[in-house]
Parts: C-alpha cells; sequence; structure tokens
C-alpha cells in the first residue's frame, strides 16, 4: 500500500505553527473541574511540529471521565495535567456536555491517538521525526514498528516494552534519551503512563511526549478498536465494555457517579452564562 501524502495543513509550506503555542482563551474551557481545551486533531499536530523544531520539551495529555476520576485521587496525575500544554478531550460525551454548558465545542472533534494517527505518521515520515515508544508487552512494540514500516516506509522508530521495575525506571529514561527521539508515546494505560511521565519527566530529553494507551496494540493487531462511528455517536465505550466488561464495568458504569459534584457546579455555570447573555 503506498504511503499516505503529508497532510495539506502540514505540508512544508505552511504558515508558522502559532495556534496552540498561544492558547486562545475561550478555547480553553474548565469542564467538570478540571481544565482542557477545544482542539482539533490538524491543531494537535501543529503544536507538535512546532515544539519539535523549538526542541523544546512539551507534555499532550488527554480527558475523558476515567482520567477526571483519577485525578481526584492522584497527586501525581493532578501535576501531570498541571504541567500539560494542551489537554486534550478524548471522549465526545464530554464534547457534547462542553456545547452544554459553555455553549462550545460545535466545531470541535474528539483528539485521540486513534483519531489522528494517520495526520501524525504522514507528518513523522516528512519530516524525519524520531519516536520512540514506551509500552505494551514484550513483542508488541516490534510488531507494531514493522506494521508501521509496511505503511510509511523510512520511519526513524524505537521503543520497548512497558514491562520493568519501578527500580529501573531511571535506566529506561536512559534508553530513551540515548535514542535522542523528537517524540515520545508512553503506552501504559491510566494512570501508569501519566505518573510514569510525572516521575521521570526531568530525565526526559527534550521532546513531546504524548500519553497514548493502547496505540501500538491497536498498529500491532493485538487489540481492535471501536468503529470510527461509534466514537462519532459517543458509544465507543459501550464497544469496549462489551469486549471486557470485566475490567472496564467500574470505569464506565460507576466512576462517572463521583463526578455528579462537578457536574452541578457546571450547571451553575451554565446558568450564569446564560443570564448574563
Amino acid at each position: 500500500m503506498p504511503s499516505p501524502e503529508p497532510h495539506e495543513a502540514l505540508a512544508d509550506n505552511a504558515p508558522p505553527a502559532r495556534f496552540r503555542i498561544e492558547l486562545r482563551g475561550d478555547e480553553r474551557i474548565v469542564l467538570l473541574g478540571a481544565a482542557m481545551d477545544l482542539v482539533r486533531p490538524e491543531e494537535v499536530m501543529h503544536f507538535i511540529r512546532g515544539r519539535v523544531e523549538a526542541r523544546a520539551k512539551a507534555v499532550v495529555a488527554n480527558h475523558n471521565l476515567h482520567s477526571l476520576y483519577l485525578i481526584r485521587r492522584s497527586a501525581e496525575m493532578q501535576a501531570l495535567y498541571a504541567r500539560a500544554e494542551i489537554v486534550e478531550v478524548d471522549s465526545t460525551p464530554l464534547l457534547a456536555w462542553a456545547r452544554f454548558v459553555h455553549g462550545r465545542g460545535q466545531a470541535f472533534h474528539r483528539c485521540t491517538y486513534l483519531d489522528w494517527r494517520e495526520m501524525f505518521w504522514s507528518l513523522a515520515q516528512a519530516q524525519g521525526w524520531r519516536v520512540y515508544y514506551l509500552g505494551g508487552a514484550p513483542g508488541v512494540v516490534e510488531a507494531a514498528m514493522a506494521a508501521l514500516n509496511v505503511r510509511w516506509p523510512g520511519l526513524k522508530l524505537g521503543g520497548r516494552h512497558g514491562y520493568f521495575a519501578r527500580g529501573d525506571e531511571g535506566a529506561v529514561a536512559e534508553e530513551i534519551s540515548t535514542f535522542e527521539p523528537d517524540v515520545l508515546f508512553v503506552g501504559m494505560g491510566m494512570p501508569l503512563q501519566e505518573t510514569w511521565i510525572e516521575r521521570n519527566f526531568d530525565a526526559l530529553p527534550n521532546c513531546v511526549i504524548l500519553p497514548v494507551g493502547a496505540a501500538y496494540d491497536y498498529e500491532a493487531g493485538v487489540q481492535t478498536p471501536a468503529p470510527r462511528w461509534l466514537g462519532r455517536l459517543g458509544l465507543e465505550w459501550l464497544f469496549r465494555l462489551v469486549r471486557d466488561p470485566r475490567r472496564l464495568f467500574r470505569r464506565y458504569c460507576v466512576e462517572p457517579w463521583s463526578l455528579i459534584g462537578p457536574a452541578l457546579g457546571d450547571l451553575k455555570v451554565r446558568a450564569a452564562r446564560r443570564g448574563a447573555g
């Protein structure tokens, strides 16, 4: 299969990537008690490109209902999200809630690895980025890198599995630094990936760091992603729950109830906004 062309909006003659370097205030919102950014996948790619070209270290995180539950219980999670320069909205229902509460979100898209993967790998191929992946079971990274290089020949990839002892974190960070990545993906699932990034941030090289969950499991064919149309309908969670009810029942059916308090706070914000209008 021929490799796709770089995304038109991200080609070499594109204007300077300023959109996410200078956040527009009305597109950073507080929802369910947490700050997040209403961004499109293209804008995330512009941000990554700008940070790579500046050789600057930056974190791009993402929020969904599970992360909103976890940040209230983990100081390391809270610190990671405070550090992130972009917090993507990884949830179609959250975008719908943003429209209801803030009157914002109509023109925005859920942002996850699966939403921008085509753009990212096309750009990484065109720009010659060095991309390192940390996570997955033994053998998954190698299978994913082989599959990616079939689709996008010439990618500069490195990686290792995510099964290591807490005491080996320093050695893992040194291994990553030796590779000199432009982009670092950490795919160990929430909250392990976020807390690992936070603990090791200072030891990591200047690169763009993204927690990406099971990204390489999908590339290696170990997991099957939900159909994209389910994501657009906000039902991807149901696909996952049906496939793995034992592991995900609490996440999807119990944890959201803890957000009733923040949701009531959002309703007050909505009432104030409507009153001011």
